[in-house]
């Protein structure tokens, strides 16, 4: 009887909690003009509602940029509202920076932005909008009311320039790919922020459901030669310093020379599952979960490049 009770105020407490839909969006401010709502460390469950990345945005003289929009039409309309308690100035330019979910689907509440990004991430998010909603709506059920796939009016690879200016901010568009096949980060010349998007995970293991880590590796080394002095990661705490890059290159290594070996020792995935992990990564926020979707998702091409 306890035990039914328990469970029963378990589930009572957990709708309770999800049933306002409130993400508590605060903005904090990390350069001049430069804000960021700082996601949560874990993958999408009821609780979070989504709230797993960063979002940013640049209160500049002609408008607001926003960079990435959350993962549901709740999260960009309550974004907006945070917004709104630090400027009212018109919300301009929208920026994708890729097609994953926790990305881009705060898209619908910006309705009178235009929306940018590269072609890849434009023509995904148009053809498999739907499906990123209906996973998500799975995973954070009632969060996802509303949402509906916005994709981007305007593709970034039409930028002559490759730079996004408004008043003081210009922001040069860095082209990458390697966490998926078509990755941007953006860099203000004038505050000398490095918006990274997802190239970096800090703190929290990386996930690679699209990844190629031979790219990426080599994205974060064109990243790292970046002159910043703030570093805004797609996951995880804000930085001043260089170590996030090295810390994903180091799991990205470690995690290529794991299946790497796996696959020339013919183990399964149940084996490589079972192998003790590197002290540095234990304590890193998801590193049983993140690690075991890798390895599921990536296995198989080791296991065939040995046949080939």
């Amino acid at each position: 009887m306890k035990f039914k009770q328990l469970l029963f105020l378990s589930l009572f407490s957990t709708v309770l909690f999800a049933s306002d839909y409130n993400y508590n969006l605060k903005p904090e401010k990390i350069a001049e003009n430069t804000y960021v709502f700082i996601g949560k460390k874990e993958f999408f469950n009821i609780r979070n509602g989504g709230d797993i990345s960063n979002t940013a945005f640049i209160d500049t003289k002609e408008g607001v940029i926003v960079i990435d929009t959350g993962s549901s039409a709740k999260y960009g309309e309550q974004m907006i509202k945070a917004i709104r308690t630090i400027t009212s100035k018109p919300i301009i330019t929208v920026i994708n920076t890729h097609h994953h979910p926790d990305h881009f689907l705060g898209n619908s509440a910006f309705k009178d932005s235009q929306i940018l990004a590269t072609k890849y991430t434009k023509d995904d998010i148009a053809n498999n909008g739907d499906l990123y909603i209906s996973n998500l709506m799975n995973l954070t059920y009632k969060w996802m009311e509303g949402t509906e796939v916005k994709a981007p009016t305007k593709e970034l690879d039409e930028l002559k320039n490759k730079y996004i200016k408004l008043g003081k901010h210009k922001l040069k568009v860095i082209y990458l790919d390697g966490h998926t096949n078509s990755d941007i980060a953006l860099y203000d010349e004038y505050t000398k922020t490095l918006f990274a998007s997802d190239l970096i995970f800090y703190n929290r293991i990386a996930a690679t459901p699209h990844a190629n880590i031979k790219n990426w590796i080599s994205a974060l080394e064109d990243l790292r030669q970046v002159d910043f002095k703030v570093l805004v990661p797609g996951h995880g705490p804000i930085s001043t310093q260089k170590e996030p890059f090295d810390q994903v290159k180091r799991y990205l290594i470690y995690l290529d020379e794991t299946l790497k070996n796996a696959a020339e020792q013919g183990l399964s995935v149940f084996e490589i599952l079972q192998l003790p992990k590197p002290v540095e990564f234990v304590n890193l926020a998801m590193i049983e979960d993140e690690f075991e979707r890798s390895v599921i998702n990536l296995y198989p091409q080791y296991e065939n490049a040995l046949m080939e």
